[in-house]
């Protein structure tokens, strides 16, 4: 590890270095840092645009009494390794390793877990009054990117703390805007200027004198204000925030730690909340990362000299399958339109925003936003289809229910990242849409185990169904081939994969995969089966189910979501009840949060693979 960087073990370490030694240090957690995420995968970018802001952040305030709250924290590496697990980095995202998110139980310095987007400054108000009625005196910054600052939960904060004037520090960290040396320089200078305590003294007793001396004070007081307000729009890029109730200081700099240390020891002196505009470049210090920083957003391991990944696979992933059929689709019916929330590229619409930019909205970090404008969309007659994560749907429930299912629009959601999505960890497993969609009226609910079936399921929602509908596909490739008798999709009909006569292996999407792996085993072992592949979760197709139970009377069902998110349950209550069932297993995640780490270790921790299964299984029917 290199010089510095093997010094420092706690943020207090960094009070013996000089500003020089700091830029030294910037460079060396960069280097250590492109060597971590070229292993591990991770989120690379964001991370390396905010060393010297985390190494800043952590020198000016007191990190034993201060609390940070990092926003989605993706991009809290550097904290991390500045807060005594440098030496876990290696580990960081994998099983039984440190997150890649802020973990209150991982450290003392991790005040808030965070993963989603858009939380920080909510919870950083909660932890201020929560300060102030303890009667406490410590700082308490939000730090926010432009990106999540889109999220509306973001403004409903801001609109509260300006109302009520709460001390909180908000670091607004902008990685899309450039600063000109002149503008830039000059609002840097300025913002430290009126962020010392001698200025603001000056200032506030200006204040007090002109509201005392007679008629004239006002005139002049606002002869003043008009001057200020001239000058400041000129050089600043916006007032928004002291319209609500900050004060502003910006934008700075935010690769020089002298200006920063500065700005932030200053802003501690300053009554009510303040928001610090801080510019950052994404992905500064490798060259790839710069030049492409959304390819650099979340990374699986890599080489450092091309930036090519390690492995790379000539399968299509599924949210490029979609991508794909959507843009099929939408050649010949022009009433197609895509929304995302911040995801276009995540969620395979990059190829139709190209060939249909006026058909594709992306409305930012608002997944509320998103589904009711979709809504709004239905019923003017266009048929949105809105992609969004499993994870984040989870924030557009009330809107999935109140605006889009009671009224009965033809809405499609396209759940990307449903089930385990793995290294992200327990904020970003899709393993909870099945339990809150099947349970909405009105709501037809889909899971392809394979590319064809995607395509067929994305047409059929699209062209052949009206009312709302989603289709959930999980993460990454998919390695199943489609059955010769392929047959074609319809309402609330599976398909029977696999006659047998010993056991029924029911199952969906993504698991359909393992259903045939136990299959296969379970067949070596002269234990006879079926497997149907249900398609659909709602309607459910218990004909199909009942009929094969009736012979079989051994029911396996496997499903990749929490337990009590599962339609196992559902299944069980609607079997015939002259079926004289023998077993009934149902192998699904329990009712906890799911950890990080590699999608095939968590299965295997949970004994979600066909060996595990096929071994009860066999207990089971031999003993009988």
């Amino acid at each position: 590890m290199n010089n510095i960087l093997s010094k420092i073990n706690t943020p207090e370490d960094l009070y013996n270095l000089s500003y020089k030694e700091m830029d030294v240090l910037s460079s060396e957690i960069r280097e250590y840092l492109i060597d971590v995420v070229s292993k591990t995968g991770g989120h690379l970018a964001s991370n390396l645009g905010v060393v010297e802001l985390t190494i800043a952040l952590e020198y000016a305030f007191n990190l034993e009494r201060d609390k940070i709250i990092w926003d989605v924290g993706h991009q809290a590496y550097i904290h991390k390794i500045l807060t005594g697990r440098k030496d876990k980095m290696y580990s960081i995202r994998q099983l039984g390793g440190i997150s890649g998110f802020p973990k209150r139980e991982e450290s003392k310095y991790d005040i808030f877990d965070t993963g989603h987007s858009s939380t920080s400054i909510s919870a950083a108000i909660g932890v201020a009054r929560a300060r102030d009625l303890n009667k406490y005196n410590y700082n308490v910054v939000s730090v926010i990117g432009d990106g999540a600052l889109t999220g509306g939960m973001a403004f409903e904060a801001l609109n509260d703390i300006g109302k009520t004037k709460t001390k909180v520090i908000v670091v607004l960290n902008d990685n899309e805007m450039s600063i000109s040396k002149n503008v830039g320089g000059l609002s840097t200078h300025l913002s430290i200027v009126r962020s010392r305590t001698r200025y603001l003294t000056t200032k506030k007793d200006l204040e007090s004198f002109l509201e005392k001396a007679p008629i004239i004070g006002k005139y002049i007081r606002k002869f003043l204000h008009t001057i200020k307000e001239g000058i400041k729009k000129m050089i600043i890029p916006s007032m928004l925030f002291e319209e609500i109730g900050f004060t502003y200081l910006g934008p700075i700099d935010g690769h020089d730690i002298e200006d920063l240390v500065e700005v932030f020891e200053n802003a501690k002196n300053i009554d009510g909340p303040v928001l610090i505009h801080v510019c950052t470049k994404k992905g500064k210090g490798y060259k790839y990362a710069e030049e492409k920083p959304n390819n650099y957003h979340g990374v699986s391991p890599f080489d450092i000299e091309t930036g090519l990944p390690l492995k790379k696979s000539n399968a299509k992933s599924y949210s490029k399958v979609f991508g794909d059929k959507l843009c099929e689709i939408a050649k010949t019916n022009k009433k197609v339109v895509a929304i995302s929330a911040a995801m276009i590229q995540g969620t395979g619409l990059d190829k139709f925003s190209k060939m249909y930019r006026d058909r594709v909205f992306d409305v930012g970090i608002a997944e509320q936003h998103a589904v009711t404008m979709a809504a709004g969309m239905a019923v003017n007659g266009v048929t949105p289809v809105v992609a969004l994560y499993s994870s984040f749907l989870q924030r557009a429930y009330d809107q999935v229910v109140h605006d889009v299912a009671t009224q009965n629009l033809h809405v499609v959601f396209a759940i990307d990242r449903a089930g385990i999505v793995g290294n992200d960890g327990e904020t970003h497993q899709g393993v909870f849409d099945t339990g809150f969609l099947v349970q909405i009226p009105n709501m037809i609910v889909m899971a392809p185990c394979d590319n064809q079936e995607l395509e067929d399921m994305l047409e059929f929602a699209v062209n052949k169904h009206k009312g709302p509908i989603s289709l959930r596909y999980p993460r990454g490739n998919s390695n199943l081939m489609v059955p010769k008798s392929y047959k074609q999709i319809e309402l609330g009909k599976g398909v029977m994969l696999k006659e047998g006569k010993d056991i029924t292996i029911v199952a969906y999407g993504k698991m359909i995969e393992i259903a045939i792996q136990v299959s296969d085993i379970l067949s070596s072992k002269n234990i006879s089966n079926e497997i149907i592949n249900l398609r659909f979760l709602k309607p459910l197709d218990m004909a199909l189910v009942n009929k094969s139970l009736s012979k079989t009377k051994n029911l396996l069902i496997i499903e990749e979501t929490s337990i009590d998110a599962s339609i196992s349950y559902k299944i069980k209550s609607l079997i015939d009840s002259d079926i004289n069932m023998e077993n009934i297993i149902i192998k699904s995640f329990p009712d906890k949060f799911i950890r990080h780490g590699n999608v095939n270790d968590i299965f295997d921790k949970y004994e979600l693979n066909a060996q595990c299964i096929s071994k009860e299984i066999e207990n089971l029917i031999i003993k009988k």
